[in-house]
């Protein structure tokens, strides 16, 4: 198992509330792994130290370590993190200018400017969220005239056009219709093939369609972590067992 990302004993502190306690999880590479729980558990505190998104709140503090690829990421550049790990949020969130720009945004924030070369990255990174055959004749029209689960997927687009390595999910579906949450979670298995990618849900069935990996937290706690069809078939942890199978939460 090849592990991508490892979280050594973190714990995360914003003033003086613990959120994080001592959490200790490796996440494979080019694998999904889901994170469920209750709400204010932990997960979405826990995806972000993975590109030190809490580093914007100024009362945060984290004990313990993350590695990716065996380098600590609390030592890196965060912008130079932040290519190598992208985020896709809960709500969809396209910047106000046009398909086109808004994929070729981190491209050119890179110092990409041959026109060609955007254009090629950018169709590539379309057809890689599954969106080309929708948008190829509108790219200059606004993102915001796109259907809600367009704009995502259009934000899937934007983040994997700068080649990262690693994809967080924050709920990516929580604000998608059904139809539009199917397209997506199909999205997440073809994209698995070349990325690491962690997804928070709050939906279990969501988890157990699309994860290779789930961990369980509760309280701040890391409660059980394993193969997703051991986690929702057979639990080591009777409250992982109460909380796949509604008892709670």
């Amino acid at each position: 198992m090849a592990l991508k990302i490892e979280a050594r004993d973190v714990s995360v502190y914003f003033g003086n509330a613990q959120i994080l306690h001592n959490v200790n999880l490796g996440i494979e590479e080019k694998a999904v792994t889901a994170i469920i729980g209750p709400s204010g558990c932990g997960k979405t505190t826990f995806l972000r130290t993975l590109n030190r998104l809490n580093d914007l709140s100024p009362d945060f503090r984290m004990e313990g370590e993350i590695l990716l690829g065996g380098e600590n990421v609390y030592e890196m550049d965060p912008i130079l993190l932040r290519r190598r790990v992208g985020m896709v949020f809960q709500k969809p969130n396209p910047f106000p200018m046009s398909i086109f720009d808004n994929v070729a945004y981190g491209l050119r924030l890179q110092g990409i400017k041959d026109k060609r070369l955007l254009q090629e990255k950018v169709k590539t990174a379309l057809i890689a969220a599954g969106l080309w055959e929708e948008v190829q004749n509108r790219l200059s029209s606004n993102a915001f005239d796109l259907s809600g689960g367009q704009q995502q997927r259009l934000c899937i687009a934007r983040a994997i056009a700068v080649d990262p390595e690693v994809l967080l999910m924050d709920e990516p579906t929580s604000a998608l219709d059904p139809a539009a949450t199917s397209r997506v979670e199909e999205l997440i298995l073809e994209l698995k093939k070349n990325y690491t990618i962690v997804l928070v849900t709050h939906n279990m069935y969501q988890a157990a369609r699309v994860s290779d990996f789930t961990a369980f937290f509760l309280s701040g706690y890391l409660v059980e972590f394993n193969k997703t069809d051991i986690i929702f078939t057979n639990p080591k942890d009777e409250r992982t067992q109460r909380y796949v199978t509604g008892k709670f939460g």
